[in-house]
């Protein structure tokens, strides 16, 4: 099971830090990643993270905003977004990914608004 936390309302140029925390499965052998869906457009893969935490990916538009982490010991994995634009408005999903096997979070909703 994965439960997302933290979205909210932000203006512009304002802050958040998510949080999705696992519980159920192996969370330290599985691929983390959080993905985003906003409405009338296609989910997309914003960030991931490797098992130990020594790779990471991110969206173009995120790079330089976004840093995704997880923390072993809480089974837990965090998405910061700094400066956030009225386009990183969206739903944000978890996603834990180990070969075959795959779970996803109910989401959590940012609205980046003035």
């Amino acid at each position: 099971q994965l439960v997302e936390s933290g979205g909210g309302l932000v203006q512009p140029g304002g802050s958040l830090r998510l949080s999705c925390a696992a519980s159920g499965f192996s969370f330290s052998t599985y691929i983390m990643s959080w993905y985003r869906q906003a409405p009338g457009k296609e989910r997309e893969l914003v960030a991931s993270i490797s098992i130990i935490g020594s790779n990471t990916y991110y969206l173009d538009s995120v790079k330089g905003r976004f840093a995704i982490s997880r923390d072993k010991a809480k089974n837990t994995v965090y998405l910061q977004m700094n400066s956030l634009k009225p386009e990183d408005t969206a739903v944000y999903l978890c996603k834990a990914k180990s070969g075959p096997y795959e779970y996803w979070g109910p989401g959590t909703q940012v609205t980046v608004s003035s």
